[in-house]
């Protein structure tokens, strides 16, 4: 395989993990991914196997059945799949961002009831913050979630929610959606009224809980098998301890802490679409051949090869970087913007490389390529884009390095 995307002072655990992963990745999902990409078909069996291998509770701690893995663990292990096919490791983010939410915010009865059956996958997370009419954008969050239910005489405080979701992956299949609404608890700052909620849901499409409705998958030009979709609430009645940590008005923070530990993900997603796309040209090169000589040895396409590695690599390292940061709990938005832009960025443009060292046979359904090429496009918009990353690196910037005077 090369020995592109070596990382150092990895534990003996940690490497038993990667290489049970990379052989999966290799005999499981290599072979297959083309005909269900194509066929936009959900990867059941792959899924099945991943449960297998622990992975949906990789990062969950022991106590409640899980690996208790880091995120540069499971950071590592997303770059593995997305080598094979980035889809499946959308199955298993916005699972794992539930679960990190969990894990930092949840109250311990949320803990005991959710943990233990995520890290088996019988319980399966979505992330929800987008609206149709906001991206980036989290203050206009419209969403709304009123009291309806005071909690006097003893009676349980409950909430009714009543809005539209945009872009849920995993949003047919998961049965526990983090969901960011308003509310009118918390104080006027509009970052300090927005409260997450523990949504509980049946798997599938229509009315899947009581005024919880996942109306169908969306059409994208990549990124399929795995399903995208909306999530219309219309006066769903929820109960004031489904609330994540049991107080209103830390929607924002918490999301937020996730978005963190998201963007770090599609960082490792991209590192994985980047090697995957390397592998394939440097190998095409190698078998044809123009002018008498393989590709390879014409030296254009050996300096375009040297370039796609050296930005594999680069990406690689700084994603690496940021997941270690995140594991000693400080705060790392500015290195997880900066791995996300970089590695979004350089792996669309390895995949292009990769693309024009196939000729017209990139062009092809036939050839990977092809698939990776609408696949990177992804990257470049999931968990913000990088003018989006541009602007938290450079207010960060502009703090620490204020003139004095």
């Amino acid at each position: 395989m090369g020995r592109l995307c070596e990382t150092e002072n990895l534990t003996d655990i940690q490497e038993e993990i990667l290489k049970t992963v990379r052989q999966f990745v290799d005999a499981k999902i290599i072979p297959v991914a083309q005909e269900l990409e194509h066929a936009d078909e959900y990867p059941t069996e792959i899924i099945e196997g991943l449960k297998e291998l622990g992975i949906f509770g990789l990062t969950i701690p022991e106590e409640f059945g899980g690996l208790g893995e880091s995120l540069l663990t499971y950071a590592l292990v997303v770059e593995e799949i997305a080598r094979g096919w980035m889809s499946v490791s959308g199955v298993i983010n916005t699972h794992f961002i539930v679960a990190y939410l969990l894990m930092n915010h949840g109250t311990e009865e949320q803990k005991q009831k959710y943990l233990p059956r995520m890290a088996t996958g019988e319980v399966r997370g979505a992330f929800s913050m987008s609206e149709p009419s906001l991206g980036s954008d989290v203050s206009a969050v419209s969403t709304k979630a009123t009291v309806t239910k005071t909690g006097q005489d003893d009676a349980p405080l409950e909430y009714s929610i009543t809005g539209q979701k945009m872009w849920l992956t995993n949003g047919g299949t998961s049965t526990l959606v983090a969901l960011l609404t308003k509310t009118d608890e918390g104080a006027d700052s509009v970052y300090k009224n927005m409260t997450t909620f523990l949504v509980e849901k049946e798997a599938g499409f229509g009315e899947t809980a009581q005024g919880v409705t996942v109306p169908g998958k969306l059409e994208k030009m990549g990124y399929k098998g795995v399903e995208t979709t909306e999530l219309i609430l219309e006066g769903h009645q929820i109960a004031a301890d489904q609330i994540l940590g049991g107080d209103p008005g830390k929607g924002f923070f918490q999301m937020m802490d996730g978005v963190e530990v998201g963007r770090v993900n599609v960082a490792a997603r991209a590192c994985g679409l980047a090697w995957r796309g390397f592998e394939l040209g440097i190998a095409y090169a190698q078998q044809r051949k123009t002018f008498g000589k393989v590709i390879a040895d014409h030296q254009a396409v050996l300096f375009r090869l040297a370039d796609m590695a050296t930005k594999v690599e680069t990406a690689h390292t700084m994603m690496v970087r940021a997941a270690r940061l995140k594991d000693t709990g400080r705060r790392m938005d500015v290195e997880a913007g900066m791995a996300k832009m970089v590695a979004s960025e350089y792996a669309n443009e390895v995949v292009e490389d990769s693309f024009r060292i196939h000729g017209g046979y990139g062009y092809s359904k036939e050839y990977e390529i092809e698939r990776l090429m609408r696949e990177v496009k992804f990257m470049l918009i999931g968990e913000g884009t990088s003018d989006i990353q541009k602007m938290i690196i450079g207010r960060s910037l502009l703090k620490d390095y204020k003139l004095k005077g």
